[in-house]
């Protein structure tokens, strides 16, 4: 997939991205970095907080509770081009300052986006590599505040040393929807919240049309054939809602044939028993077909389509965090 496309599919501008913008327009920027957690800190490390030179910023360190301070100190860092590591908790006087009463702590890195500090060259990188599906891994040396690439392979766990913190930059999180169908229509803005790049799925122009799917990439391709060329990978998901076995099935055995971490269809248990059948004469085995999560979405009681949506969001997300 290509920076464009992917691009397209990217429901909110990714947090780095707007330092990025506001470097194209002669601005300069700061970037904040929670490079540690203890206790009920609301931000996990390598959440981002970018701070334009007039106060303006994008993204999130600490849910809300030290963003005013940190904000402050990045604007200084703009002035000054030094980099600075806060730290606060409920232990330190400041932190009723600035609202971090909720019992937990975190330290924080400030940087200038400059070549001594956060380079404009690594912050491209690292906004462009997981638009076109790669991981790369960045080296900060706290001494120095300097960030590079890393050679290292990337991790998906932030690792912090007494001078060096290890983050990373991973693919964009994908959902494939197959089937334009009402639930489809709900699930995939909702999905959109959740930072996922979605595109909707389906053969049948009159359903896959632009004016029912605002915002939202729709494929008129068959499954396998748009799955294929989207290349699933361990952060996509997809999720079978036609109730058609001609747009279902074909879904489902490439679904089952990639590392693609959530793999569901909807239906009832009856329906998904006659699916369980069909892919097995397929050639898979029970151990493959367990992989989808059918009837779709945690057992809540849902009716409506926005309640489906919330059970399968909901089901796709603990399936994610538990990896």
């Amino acid at each position: 997939m290509n920076t464009t496309t992917s691009l397209k599919l990217f429901s909110a501008k990714p947090t780095l991205g707007y330092a990025l913008d506001w470097l194209a327009a002669g601005r300069k920027v700061a970037l904040a970095t929670v490079i540690e957690t203890w206790g009920s800190a609301p931000r996990q490390a390598g959440s981002h907080l970018v701070v334009c030179e007039d106060g303006n910023f994008e993204g999130s360190v600490s849910g809300g509770c030290v963003e005013g301070a940190v904000i402050l100190e990045a604007q200084a860092a703009i002035e000054d081009g030094k980099h600075r590591i806060l730290e606060y908790g409920v232990s330190n006087a400041m932190a009723w300052e600035v609202g971090l009463a909720c019992g937990g702590r975190i330290r924080i890195l400030v940087q200038s986006i400059r070549d001594d500090g956060f380079p404009e060259s690594v912050l491209k990188q690292a906004v462009v590599a997981p638009l076109v599906g790669q991981a790369i891994a960045l080296m900060t040396n706290l001494e120095t505040g300097l960030t590079i690439v890393s050679d290292q392979p990337a991790n998906d766990k932030c690792v912090l040393t007494d001078a060096i913190f290890y983050s990373a930059c991973f693919p964009l999180l994908r959902l494939a929807l197959i089937g334009a169908v009402h639930i489809s229509q709900t699930l995939a803005p909702m999905a959109q919240q959740l930072d996922y790049a979605v595109q909707v799925i389906d053969p049948r122009s009159h359903f896959a049309s632009a004016e029912r799917f605002t915002g939202i990439h729709v494929n008129t391709d068959w499954p396998d054939e748009a799955l294929a060329t989207w290349k699933l990978d361990t952060r996509s998901a997809v999720v079978a809602l036609s109730h058609d076995p001609k747009i279902d099935d074909p879904a489902l055995i490439a679904a089952l044939r990639s590392p693609a971490f959530y793999i569901a269809a909807l239906g009832s248990r009856k329906t998904h028993a006659a699916r369980v059948e069909r892919l097995l004469a397929e050639g898979f085995s029970t151990t493959d077909i367990e992989r989808i999560h059918g009837p779709a979405g945690l057992s809540i009681g849902a009716q409506t389509p926005a309640e489906i949506a919330i059970s399968v969001l909901a089901q796709m997300t603990a399936t994610l965090r538990q990896k």
